[in-house]
C-alpha cells in the first residue's frame, strides 16, 4: 500500500494545487492530511474544499483548532492571531463544522500513527524537531507504533528512537526497521521553514516500509498577490519566498 501524507498548507492554494496533481500522477491508496489547513495564507476556505475532496483523513492542526474555536489562542502574536480572526470570517459553515469535527491523532490499520504534534496530549500540540523533544518521548517507548508522522514545525525532521536513547536520522528517504520507533515529521506544502521554499509531500510504501519525500516548485509569486490582496500582513508573504 502507498499513502501521500502532506501537512500545513495553511491556506497556501497554489502550492497545494502542485501537490495534489504530483499525487494524482503519482497515485497513492490513501492520502493523509495531518493538519492546519488553514492559517497565514490567503485562501483558507478553497484550501479546505480541495482537502475535504481529496485526502481520506484529515487530522486537526494547532491554527485549524484556533480558527474553529477548540483553543485559546490569545497567547499567539498579534499578526497570527489576527489572521486566525480574518479567516473565522471566510471559512464557510461547512468548512467550520468540518474543522470542528477533526480527530487530534488517528492509529492507522498498517501499525502507525498520524497526528499534527506529539502525540502525547496531542491537544497540546507540543514539537518534536530537536533531539531533546525526541528523547523527552523514552517512557512513551512502548506505547508507541512503529512510526508516527507529524506536522506542526514545518520542518522534514525524523528521529529513531530506541528505548535507551533518540537519534536523528532526516534524509531525503527512510526505510523504517522493526526494532525501533520513529517519528518523521513530514514538511510543509504551504509554508517550509527548513529554507527550502519549494512544498513538500511525501509517499509511505507500508510494504518496503520506506517514506520518501518531494519538494515541488510552485507560484509563490502568485500566492504573494494574492496575500498582499487582504488584510494580512506581507511579512507572511516574504517569509515564502525565503523558506522561513
Amino acid at each position: 500500500m502507498k499513502i501521500g501524507l502532506f501537512s500545513d498548507i495553511h491556506s497556501n492554494l497554489n502550492a497545494l494545487q502542485v501537490v495534489l496533481d504530483f499525487y494524482r500522477e503519482h497515485p497513492c491508496d490513501e492520502y493523509l492530511c495531518l493538519g492546519d489547513v488553514v492559517g497565514y495564507g490567503p485562501q483558507p476556505d478553497e484550501c479546505c474544499n480541495e482537502v475535504r475532496k481529496f485526502a481520506t483523513m484529515t487530522i486537526l492542526g494547532n491554527h485549524d483548532a484556533a480558527v474553529c474555536g477548540r483553543m485559546n489562542y490569545a497567547y499567539y502574536y498579534d499578526a497570527a492571531r489576527n489572521v486566525l480572526d480574518y479567516h473565522a470570517r471566510l471559512l464557510s459553515d461547512e468548512n467550520m463544522e468540518w474543522l470542528r469535527n477533526l480527530p487530534y491523532m488517528y492509529k492507522h490499520s498498517e501499525g502507525f500513527t498520524i497526528c499534527h504534534g506529539s502525540p502525547i496530549e496531542p491537544s497540546e500540540f507540543n514539537y518534536v524537531f530537536f533531539i531533546e523533544q525526541a528523547l523527552q518521548l523514552l517512557p512513551h517507548f512502548k506505547d508507541l507504533d512503529n512510526v508516527t508522522f507529524i506536522g506542526h514545525s514545518h520542518l522534514t525532521k525524523s528521529f529513531a528512537l530506541t528505548e535507551h536513547n533518540a537519534v536523528d536520522v532526516t534524509a531525503p528517504s527512510i526505510t523504517f526497521e522493526p526494532d525501533k520507533k520513529y517519528f518523521v515529521t513530514v514538511g510543509s506544502v504551504g509554508q517550509p521553514r527548513d529554507y527550502d521554499n519549494r512544498a513538500c509531500c511525501t509517499i509511505y510504501d507500508t510494504e518496503t516500509k520506506t517514506i520518501e519525500f518531494f519538494r515541488l516548485p510552485y507560484d509563490i509569486e502568485g500566492t504573494v498577490r494574492k496575500l498582499f490582496a487582504t488584510e494580512i500582513t506581507y511579512n507572511f508573504g516574504k517569509r515564502l519566498y525565503l523558506g522561513i
